[in-house]
């Protein structure tokens, strides 16, 4: 049997995340309260220790492009890096936060491990090189507009900062409105970067602006499309917004996994994973 191919390789707070061995980025999609924070965080974190996956906490202190004026944006820079910062000290894993501004990239630098450019803002070359020169590991959302083969130009604006540990993260592609699809026909074009490849499976089931004001979406079809992302062998990390009851999530909730039910979401997708790599390419 053919031995599948290497896989591309970052290094966030010294350890490795890619190579062929799949990683989870998850957490809620914004920060509403610190306990709140550190119960999801906990439960990841035992679990990804439980079934030996590294892990990267996600949350949003500022969700800045909300679809409303009056949806939530979460507590804040000030409050928010200060709790991130937390979780990464007390359960020991690296954080990840989104920046939408250059101005927020140098405090976040300093709160969390990993910057994470909004699909929306991939192609905004300032920000871009202001994340990229912080030192720390940037992830960049594909934008729902932006066919996969030109993600290599949005790779290679972070990586003219000299920073290689750069993550390329698929969310889905607009398709009318209110609506996305998945075209993983494009995995290939987007891996062909160079960077480790992330699916993002909660927000590839948004229903953008179909909630009245809110994005609606069908967390029902998140296993589905994650399961099918990993069986192309090429996706090297997952990322889901959890959250114990997301039906009084602030942000994003219809899209969102119950956490009671990610465990088995997550061991699906590791079977899943685990067949894929042994597979010839």
């Amino acid at each position: 049997m053919q031995a599948p191919h290497a896989r591309p390789t970052i290094q966030i707070r010294g350890r490795p995340f890619g190579g062929g061995r799949l990683f989870l980025i998850a957490g809620p999609c914004v920060l509403e309260t610190r306990e709140l924070t550190r119960r999801i965080a906990g439960e990841l974190a035992a679990l990804c220790r439980r079934l030996e996956v590294p892990l990267i906490f996600k949350a949003s202190y500022d969700k800045a492009n909300r679809t409303s004026l009056a949806s939530a944006r979460g507590p804040g820079p000030e409050v928010g890096l200060e709790w991130l910062a937390d979780v990464g000290r007390e359960f020991e894993v690296p954080v990840l936060t989104d920046v939408h501004g250059i101005e927020q990239c140098r405090p976040a630098a300093e709160a969390v491990d990993v910057l994470q450019i909004p699909a929306f803002l991939c192609r905004q070359t300032d920000l871009l090189l202001a994340a990229g020169e912080t030192g720390r590991a940037v992830n960049v959302k594909k934008g729902q507009f932006l066919a996969p083969w030109d993600m290599r130009h949005v790779i290679e604006k972070l990586r003219s900062t000299g920073n290689r540990n750069v993550l390329a993260t698929e969310r889905g592609a607009s398709f009318g409105y209110g609506r996305l699809v998945v075209d993983m026909a494009g995995f290939p074009d987007l891996a062909q970067a160079g960077a480790p490849l992330v699916f993002d499976a909660t927000h590839s089931v948004q229903q953008p602006g179909g909630a009245d004001g809110r994005t609606g979406g069908d967390r029902s079809r998140v296993p589905l499309l994650a399961r099918a992302a990993v069986a192309t062998g090429l996706v090297d990390g997952l990322f889901f917004e959890v959250h114990p009851e997301p039906e009084k999530s602030p942000s994003d909730g219809p899209n969102m996994v119950r956490l009671g039910d990610f465990p088995a979401v997550l061991e699906g997708c590791l079977a899943l994973h685990r067949l894929a790599r042994s597979l010839p390419e």
